[in-house]
């Protein structure tokens, strides 16, 4: 294997949020050859990361943390210093603070969790008053029915997702990073062997695109890529939109996060449409078919601007309870959202044992955007042998750990049923005008 040197050709497969932020810090270090495939332009429309708004958390490791709560909390410190401070990813910060509730007792275990490892100041919520009140009058105007919480005012907030992605992959642009997208060229039909090592990657145009390192995190789609041995199942969540009138739109500004373990959560509407995004929260959907090339079953994304009608009820469901006023306005956009979990849900960032110049970076598990920027920095460690040694031990190649994977375990995660759902069994998709993709 040729030594790694700024003049090193290295190859990322994948232009969605982990793709982004991987070429950038590899340009900001001072790679010069860096050259990045994805089948769709950037922003893509599958990519998880091209959204109005996602959940931001602060953290500071501590000498009381385990090793898993060292790992979070150090990864949320260097996301938080980018957030906060560099000037990429600091315009799409806003730290307005985070309700959390559950509404029964299983769930609300796991709130009382949270709240005991926080670091940040808390302060409990117990009635539906005392819900209402950590928004101005009349926003929050629902029932709240068993919910059961805190807000922490400070500390955590959202974060404008489709502007920090596109503002990563302009600055890695600028920086000289060479992006090749589309159907034919883009689209990586699989990856370039020689006997004992990876190439590179093939596209559909039939083109062969070599280098001295490649690096997979293509998200949900890896798994169609490489052999991950069992270590990442994609799943599915859902989201919808709804128009909000511009005397709400002043109204709703600068909110704190509403998050509801078993219902779903909602963020401030976007500053260029004016719409509301919301999720129904659940432990996932995913896309059963049997391979059989390997026959097993497995989850096959599928890329889909509807929702199906089960997630619209519970949508509405958790807005009913919340903020009926607006429940039964029509959507103005939908989709699935992919994202791989890993068996712990921690993230996979290392080179592959067998293959020397491939190194993976995949296994989002719902916390992937969030932490962005540190996931980058992590990526180009991982690439140069220089990552910290609890990250290293966290996020090490371990099939081991799939050896009998349930595919259907919710992983700690509530809502619906309580169980992890089949897009090949859906009732019906909603009927959403799409003609516009949301800006």
């Amino acid at each position: 294997m040729s030594q790694l040197s700024h003049d090193s050709s290295i190859l990322v497969i994948g232009g969605g949020t982990w793709g982004c932020a991987t070429a950038l810090q590899l340009a900001r270090q001072g790679y010069k050859n860096v050259t990045v495939l994805d089948a769709h332009p950037i922003p893509s429309p599958i990519s998880a990361g091209n959204d109005v708004n996602k959940i931001m958390e602060e953290g500071i490791p501590s000498e009381d943390d385990d090793e898993e709560s060292y790992v979070w909390n150090r990864l949320f410190q260097l996301a938080t210093e980018a957030w906060k401070s560099d000037p990429v990813y600091s315009p799409f910060y806003h730290a307005t603070g985070f309700v959390m509730a559950a509404s029964s007792p299983e769930a609300g275990k796991h709130v009382d969790s949270y709240i005991k490892s926080c670091k940040s100041p808390i302060r409990r919520l117990d009635t539906p008053e005392a819900f209402r009140a950590t928004m101005p009058p009349g926003i929050l105007t629902g029932d709240f029915p068993n919910w059961k919480g805190f807000i922490r005012p400070e500390g955590a907030g959202w974060v404008f997702a489709r502007g920090a992605l596109e503002a990563a992959y302009n600055e890695a642009c600028r920086l000289g990073v060479r992006f090749v997208t589309g159907e034919s060229k883009g689209n990586v039909e699989r990856l370039v062997y020689s006997d004992s090592d990876v190439l590179g990657a093939l596209t559909s145009d039939g083109v062969e695109h070599r280098a001295d390192r490649t690096i997979l995190c293509a998200g949900a789609n890896s798994d169609r890529i490489f052999d991950f041995e069992k270590q990442l199942r994609p799943t599915a969540w859902t989201l919808a939109h709804i128009q909000m009138t511009e005397d709400e739109r002043v109204q709703w500004r600068d909110l704190p996060v509403l998050f509801n373990v078993e219902r779903g959560f909602f963020m401030e509407p976007t500053t260029r449409t004016g719409e509301l995004k919301f999720v129904d929260e659940h432990p996932g959907y995913c896309n059963f078919i049997h391979d059989h090339s390997i026959n097993a079953e497995r989850s096959v994304p599928l890329a889909r601007q509807q929702i199906p009608v089960d997630a619209e009820a519970r949508a509405r469901r958790f807005l009913r309870e919340t903020v009926p006023q607006i429940a039964d306005r029509p959507f103005t956009f939908a989709r699935v959202c992919w994202d791989a979990d890993t068996p712990d849900r921690v993230f996979l960032i290392d080179q592959h044992p067998k293959y020397s110049r491939l190194l993976v970076a995949v296994g989002g598990s719902g916390m992937g955007f969030m932490t962005m920027p540190a996931v980058g920095i992590q990526v180009v460690n991982a690439l140069e042998g220089q990552m910290e040694p609890q990250l290293k031990k966290a996020f090490r190649w371990r099939p081991e750990m799939a050896v009998g994977r349930d595919w259907r375990d919710t992983q700690d995660r509530f809502g619906a049923d309580g169980e992890v759902m089949d897009l090949q069994q859906v009732k019906g998709w909603t009927n959403v005008d799409n003609s516009r993709q949301p800006r």
